[in-house]
């Protein structure tokens, strides 16, 4: 059974649905534990590069990892730092800490010596080029 990315990505979100319900259910993250610790994630593309937006409130820059291997695999690892009130009683705690990590597999490579990655108020922004053989070419087409 041959499964197309518009399948796939119904899958997804109904997994995910479902996933928050239960999370609903019991007032904290109970499924998809790893899906909570993770940072939600923007990512798209044009002619030139990759681009990758994470939200990353609380974290730190310098606690922050970002790794390009194999050409096409990225990384994103850190930590937030969890914040305990003196004599508190949680009524609701959904906000994750500890460490992360997320990785993500590119449609094709990139140049990761020239991969930049700025932080602007919480949100990880990387612009990810993608290496010269993997951009699109116009070939010219001779006639007799």
């Amino acid at each position: 059974m041959f499964m197309n990315s518009k399948t796939i990505n119904n899958l997804w979100r109904e997994m995910d649905g479902f996933r928050t319900e239960v999370d609903r259910l019991f007032g904290r993250p109970v499924l998809g534990t790893a899906a909570a610790a993770a940072p939600a994630l923007n990512v798209w593309e044009d002619e030139a590069a990759f681009y990758v937006e994470a939200d990353l409130p609380d974290v730190a820059p310098d606690k922050l990892d970002v790794t390009v291997k194999e050409g096409n695999r990225l990384t994103l690892s850190g930590e937030r730092k969890s914040s305990e009130p003196a004599n508190a009683v949680w009524h609701r705690q959904e906000r994750f800490a500890g460490a992360f990590s997320r990785e993500l597999t590119l449609p094709t490579p990139v140049d990761a010596d020239k991969v930049e990655a700025r932080f602007e108020q919480g949100v990880l922004k990387l612009t990810l080029p993608k290496s010269e053989g993997a951009r699109p070419r116009k070939i010219v087409v001779k006639a007799e």
